[in-house]
């Protein structure tokens, strides 16, 4: 046993039970406060499932284009040399840098009907600013550095001369990519589908301003948390909380049994 190991592992569980254990069973402890009828009527209200709906549905189809796009993105700052390089990959750090609210109000500046953007998009019929649309758009931007920056390392470590191998056997560029390198970064670009979709689920400050917060529209569910927390019912507010939390706590499971199964399998094949 190493030196220290006692001491390290009781100051890591007591620094995890006071960040996360302990406000998580707040949350648990004052939804419990609620009747079971009470409790099914505060998480399944119309509204409530209209903002379940836009908000899991956004952030499913957000962590899905940026696991798309981010490991293109991923994969052209990897292999590729061209003149401002250094520049595309600082922006892809901007989301991290710009507070949630500034990213709002710029999207919304953008993509309104006066906007630079939605100038061009509102006479095609194609309305963004204040709209579900609007939603998916703010999520997208946030969860891209999760997949690029996850994927990138591994597109970095990937051994080449596995693909070389596999062009001397007489693969093609399509068999090199399915074969040898979508199997080597599927798991990382997993983590990263995860980490956006988790960004995503919870993400405030970016959405409220281009949503439009219309009722059954575009709220949402963080959003409606805030506003119950307004009007003093915690014991509403915390209930859909759990939802959210257990639904996303089971997608991140899920996500996670794939990913040992895809290394277990990798590993078996690769020996």
């Amino acid at each position: 046993m190493m030196p220290g190991f006692r001491l390290s592992l009781g100051f890591t569980l007591f620094y995890l039970a006071l960040i996360v254990l302990i406000p998580l069973s707040a949350v648990f402890l004052k939804t419990f406060t609620l009747s079971w009828d009470g409790f099914i009527a505060a998480v399944t209200s119309p509204r409530v499932m209209a903002s379940y709906r836009l908000t899991f549905g956004a952030s499913l189809l957000a962590a899905l284009l940026n696991a798309f796009f981010g490991g293109i993105v991923a994969w052209v700052l990897v292999r590729y040399e061209f003149p401002g390089k250094k520049l595309i990959d600082a922006l892809v750090d901007l989301p991290f840098a710009l507070p949630t609210a500034v990213a709002g109000i710029a999207l919304t500046a953008l993509y309104s009907s006066n906007g630079w953007i939605g100038q061009y998009l509102e006479p095609l019929g194609i309305k963004v600013a204040f709209t579900p649309l609007g939603v998916l758009v703010a999520l997208t931007f946030i969860g891209l550095p999760f997949v690029v920056r996850t994927v990138q390392p591994v597109l970095e470590d990937a051994e080449k001369e596995l693909e070389e191998a596999a062009a001397s056997l007489g693969a093609n560029h399509w068999q090199t990519f399915t074969r040898v390198i979508f199997p080597t970064v599927f798991p990382a670009l997993l983590t990263g589908f995860a980490l956006s979709f988790a960004r995503a689920t919870g993400e405030y400050g970016s959405v409220i301003f281009i949503a439009g917060n219309m009722p059954m529209v575009s709220e949402i569910t963080p959003l409606f948390i805030i506003t119950k927390l307004e009007q003093y019912d915690y014991a509403g507010a915390t209930a859909i909380a759990v939802v959210m939390l257990t639904a996303s706590f089971l997608l991140l499971l899920a996500i996670n049994v794939l990913q040992a199964w895809t290394r277990k399998r990798g590993q078996s094949t690769g020996a």
